[in-house]
């Protein structure tokens, strides 16, 4: 939409937000917009979404956040094995259809595993294909799927989507979050001294995050602009 004087001003970037495992969207909500300064998530629209399944077994957050619990899909001791992987893939492309458009993903844990395979899977016509391609990725406490069914396809080429992983000292994925780095360009990364969680933002980590996020309104300033080009030029010929 446009101001008074001539200047573009684009849409709050649109991100869908995946839960870790046996959490909720009301969990996540809660621990992101709990923590995140208000000048940071005013910048954002975040849809916080509940996983396709109901947990089947205890949560890690039981006792400190209510139930429900969700879980986006079910996997074997050795990380090898997923059930319900497929329809959790179709759950998501609905949720990206119902409450879209979204310019990226933002995941946590089991969210941010799954956020960080979705744009190689997309690209090779694997997942979201009746949505538009994402441009942008928040992983929090990531990592690479272990299955090469899915690390073959979703990583075999570096993702050139910007990028913000985030990540603990402390954290038990610590490891597998830097091995994710290495399938993306130009990653920007913000690591906090705690463990498995989202975290708050320090002043050298809300550096990071509005260089992100400056880079994501420039972006989408750039296209508004492009569009609104575009239809004045159209108007022009019909005229």
């Amino acid at each position: 939409m446009g101001s008074m004087g001539g200047e573009i001003t684009a849409p709050k970037p649109r991100f869908l937000c995946l839960h870790g495992f046996r959490t909720s969207g009301e969990i996540m909500k809660k621990q992101v917009v709990g923590k995140w300064p208000d000048d940071v998530t005013s910048r954002l629209d975040l849809v916080f979404a509940d996983a396709p399944f109901q947990a089947v077994g205890k949560s890690e957050v039981d006792g400190i956040f209510p139930p429900p619990y969700y879980e986006w899909f079910q996997f074997s001791k050795d990380f090898m094995e997923y059930i319900n992987f497929d329809e959790c893939l179709a759950y998501i492309e609905e949720l990206m259809i119902k409450h879209g458009p979204f310019d990226g993903l933002m995941g946590f844990s089991q969210g941010a595993i799954l956020s960080a395979a979705l744009p190689g899977l997309q690209e090779k016509g694997l997942a979201l294909t009746k949505v538009p391609k994402l441009k942008y990725l928040v992983i929090m406490s990531g990592a690479k799927f272990k299955l090469e069914g899915i690390t073959g396809k979703a990583y075999s080429t570096k993702i050139e989507l910007p990028s913000l992983h985030i990540y603990g000292e402390q954290d038990f994925l610590k490891e597998n979050a830097e091995n994710l780095l290495d399938s993306f360009v130009d990653p920007l990364v913000i690591v906090h001294p705690k463990g498995h969680t989202v975290p708050r933002l320090d002043e050298k980590s809300l550096e990071t995050m509005n260089k992100f996020l400056n880079k994501i309104e420039s972006d989408l300033a750039k296209i508004e602009t492009e569009a609104k080009t575009d239809t004045g030029l159209e108007v022009e010929l019909v005229e």
